[in-house]
């Protein structure tokens, strides 16, 4: 009888152990973040804002953090491949930081090669992403077999289909939403969000500071930079004009000197 009090006693204690972590895991907020690799402002957000929650623990176990590198890309007819808003180099570190976080699935491990990367990118050093691997101490090469093998551009294109999917679309780069819904251009306030979204039993800190803030400032009207989509078509479109008309211009001198 004691035997069977007992295993009824560890059943129960195991339930409640269970519901208790499956009650944690739902009070998680889930923050996303789209963006694309060469973008200034993405750049800016993740090394000077999104890097400062992984110096808070207690903040970094209530997130679900998502990371897509894929932004203003655009797949070409072929279904197959695609072009990015900055470019090749820009197609090659979104995929690299895909492979990333394929390979190291571990939130911290992937994010720490994405920072390192995005630092340079923030620095105009780019080109010297390679050296992230020794800085950070991770061997390349299963970065290198994801990106040559091709599996990269497939995780790419998954990228594409769930960036491509958003309700709301997104507009432009960095698109952060949390726990679904879009922070539009107030996206570096995106800690306010979270607290608000939070409805666990955790005292954060972050938060707690965060209201303080709040309170003594005020609210002002947000005014953080994006990148949209239309970006880079209008540069390119300028200088198309600008060469039309240099052309014109010298025909016409042309004319008038015969």
């Amino acid at each position: 009888m004691a035997s069977y009090r007992a295993i009824i006693t560890i059943s129960l204690l195991s339930c409640l152990f269970l519901f208790s972590s499956a009650s944690t895991n739902t009070d998680k907020v889930a923050l996303g973040l789209y963006y694309e690799s060469l973008c200034p402002y993405s750049a800016n957000f993740i090394i000077n804002y999104l890097a400062k929650v992984f110096e808070d623990d207690a903040l970094l176990s209530i997130l679900d953090i998502h990371l897509v590198p894929w932004g203003n890309a655009r797949i070409r007819a072929n279904n197959i491949t695609f072009d990015c808003q900055h470019g090749p180099s820009e197609c090659l570190l979104n995929t690299v930081e895909a492979c990333a976080i394929d390979v190291w699935p571990e939130l911290k491990e992937h994010f720490s090669l994405i920072y390192c990367i995005e630092s340079l990118v923030y620095e105009h050093k780019y080109p010297q992403w390679e050296s992230c691997f020794d800085k950070l101490g991770l061997d390349p090469k299963p970065i290198a077999d994801c990106y040559t093998s091709g599996y990269g551009t497939k995780l790419e294109l998954q990228y594409a289909a769930e960036t491509n999917t958003l309700q709301p679309p997104h507009q432009y780069v960095p698109w952060v939403v949390v726990d679904g819904q879009p922070l539009y251009e107030d996206y570096e306030n995106f800690v306010s969000y979270i607290c608000k979204a939070y409805k666990g039993t955790a005292v954060l800190k972050a938060c707690s500071e965060l209201s303080l803030t709040n309170f003594q400032r005020g609210k002002a009207k947000p005014d953080h930079p994006v990148f949209h989509k239309e970006d880079a078509v209008i540069p390119a479109l300028l200088a198309r004009m600008k060469s039309g008309i240099s052309s014109w211009m010298h025909q016409s001198n042309m004319v008038n000197t015969m």
